[in-house]
């Protein structure tokens, strides 16, 4: 068993050093029929995990890269695990590290937790006076956490995402649920975003940092949409913390860190301590991150397992090569997150009134 740990660090302004047509989640979606795959050109290929800048060559090819990569698999994704296309949130101390005494409606359960855990520890308001009104889902896949949202807060929510084939696909599961009028969805840059600035009361980016090529650019992106008063709610795949003695991580971490960005078309890692520093320079207030990665620790076996299933095997089969590639590195997910390397974050705070 793992062991729990939960750690936060708590800022105000203080500088600080450095799938085929099968079964769809919703009952009222099952004769929905998924878009089918949109053409992309080109692939991206990812050239560094380290660096902070990158080429516009570069950005428009792992764009492509993703965008491709979810019009390819998010069919799949949906057929096995439901429209929450993000880990787990479960209670570690109850069930064994590989997840084996896990059934997969505890897993989807786990995956809405996750949104319950994250908005609590955001300390995002309940109240009907206070509530988010107005809410972005940035890196929203096929709309999971933009219908949730919208159902608990009775909000609007706007969803983006490089893949068209996921708008087409969140838009018809939101039409099914009857929630056109509150829940959009378009195609968009989550680093040049087609919002004004201070549009949202709630910035919501649930796994989809780790595909940002530029932090610096994406965080302020962020901040700019927020409104005053508003909360950011960042969970992402981070890099351990370097030690004060420690310039950079070691060659054999990089090297691993290396094979999963080539399969899942991820730029630069970064640590939960560079996401503090980020928001801290933009004068952003009640900074606060906890490492999850122990309450996340079954999901990924039991994405391998299901993925080794007669199901799971036929729908990858029926995909791409990328979805492919995805599927075969996430063993090294694991050994990622046992080696301490990999860390999963969660990362908030608060826009000053």
């Amino acid at each position: 068993m793992m062991s729990l740990n939960n750690r936060s660090i708590i800022s105000n302004s203080s500088p600080i050093s450095s799938i085929r047509r099968k079964i769809p989640s919703s009952p009222n979606s099952k004769k929905i029929p998924f878009p089918s795959k949109i053409s992309m050109e080109g692939a991206a290929s990812n050239k560094s995990i380290k660096r902070w800048f990158w080429t516009k060559d570069e950005d428009v090819k792992l764009k492509k890269g993703i965008a491709e990569l979810y019009d390819e698999s998010s069919e799949m994704w949906e057929n096995l695990w439901g429209d929450h296309m993000h880990h787990g949130y479960y209670d570690v101390h109850n069930m064994d590290d590989d997840g084996s005494n896990v059934s997969l409606s505890h897993h989807r359960t786990a995956q809405r937790r996750m949104i319950q855990e994250a908005l609590l520890f955001a300390s995002v308001p309940e109240d009907p006076m206070a509530k988010p009104k107005r809410i972005v889902d940035v890196g929203c896949g096929i709309g999971g956490s933009s219908r949730y949202l919208a159902k608990k807060y009775g909000a609007e929510c706007q969803g983006i995402t490089l893949s068209p084939v996921q708008v087409q696909r969140a838009q018809a599961l939101t039409a099914a649920e009857g929630l056109q009028d509150n829940v959009t969805f378009q195609v968009a840059d989550a680093l040049n975003q087609p919002f004004p600035d201070g549009q949202f009361d709630l910035v919501w980016s649930m796994e989809s940092g780790e595909h940002m090529p530029q932090k610096s650019k994406f965080v302020g992106e962020l901040a700019r949409v927020v409104a005053p008063g508003g909360r950011i709610i960042i969970v992402t795949w981070c890099h351990r913390d370097l030690s004060s003695a420690e310039k950079s991580l070691r060659p054999e971490e990089e090297h691993l860190l290396k094979k999963i960005c080539d399969a899942y078309y991820l730029p630069e890692w970064c640590s939960p301590s560079d996401y503090v520093k980020l928001l801290e320079s933009l004068s952003l207030q009640d900074i606060k991150t906890a490492d999850w990665t122990d309450n996340v620790a079954p999901f990924w076996p039991a994405v391998i397992k299901l993925a080794l299933s007669w199901k799971g095997m036929t729908s990858l089969l029926r995909c791409g090569w990328k979805t492919i590639k995805g599927a075969l590195v996430m063993p090294l997910m694991i050994e990622g997150y046992k080696k301490g390397l990999i860390k999963f974050a969660i990362i908030t705070a608060r826009k000053p009134e």
